[in-house]
């Protein structure tokens, strides 16, 4: 009885069946064609539905593109929240993100193919509408990210700055590791999962130690 409550009934599954083949067919569209070369009546044909079921699903386009980007955020945040309370800051968002990506690509892979998620990054890096948004929906992330690490630290994040410089060090690496790794001939999980993995690595060198000192020895044989 309980696992049957659980279950979703018969409409809901309709209906995200309905929802998961007009995303994958709006995200296949997209990266094959172009976003602004492709309409909604083009996706809704595509999908063998009306405009107006379209609509019933997604405010447009956009959305449609943002929607994979959306779950797996979602998802990241709850895996920042759930680090345990005795990690650094920047060590339970690296591990967050790194330990938690066969999670996310299952939350993904309910929905659309993953490898379609990862052919979007290069859609929205190439399309400037796209980018614009993305870069704007991250900025909101990082603020819901820095707010659950000022709760793990007991701080106040509109008068301790620490949270939102923290959150702001990491986003900037992994808008890096995005730009870096969709211009690759290799878009794979494992590539996107080495290439994050390293840059966070780097950060504490990069912040420690002195660059110019450690290529001059190097230079000189040292």
């Amino acid at each position: 009885m309980e696992t049957a409550r659980r279950l979703p009934g018969l409409r809901e599954r309709k209906k995200r069946r309905t929802r998961d083949t007009l995303l994958r067919t709006a995200l296949e569209l997209f990266v094959t064609q172009g976003y602004e070369r492709t309409t909604v009546d083009e996706i809704a044909e595509a999908a063998d539905v009306s405009q107006r079921t379209f609509f019933r699903y997604f405010a447009g386009k956009e959305e449609a593109v943002f929607f994979p980007h959306d779950l797996a955020a979602s998802h990241f945040v709850a895996a920042v929240r759930a680090r345990p309370p005795h990690e650094a800051p920047l060590e339970a968002l690296r591990q967050a993100i790194l330990e938690g990506w066969d999670g996310i690509g299952e939350a993904l892979e309910q929905v659309i193919p993953v490898e379609l998620h990862l052919r979007t990054y290069r859609l929205i890096e190439s399309t400037p509408v796209l980018l614009a948004t993305h870069l704007r929906r991250s900025a909101e992330v990082e603020e819901e990210v820095a707010r659950v690490i000022a709760e793990r630290e007991g701080l106040d994040v509109d008068t301790d700055p620490r949270p939102r410089v923290a959150v702001a060090l990491f986003g900037g690496v992994m808008r890096v590791t995005e730009r870096l790794w969709s211009a690759s001939e290799d878009i794979t999980v494992a590539s996107m999962h080495a290439l994050t993995a390293s840059y966070l690595d780097a950060v504490g060198p990069v912040l420690t130690q002195k660059w110019r000192g450690e290529r001059s020895a190097g230079e000189n044989g040292e």
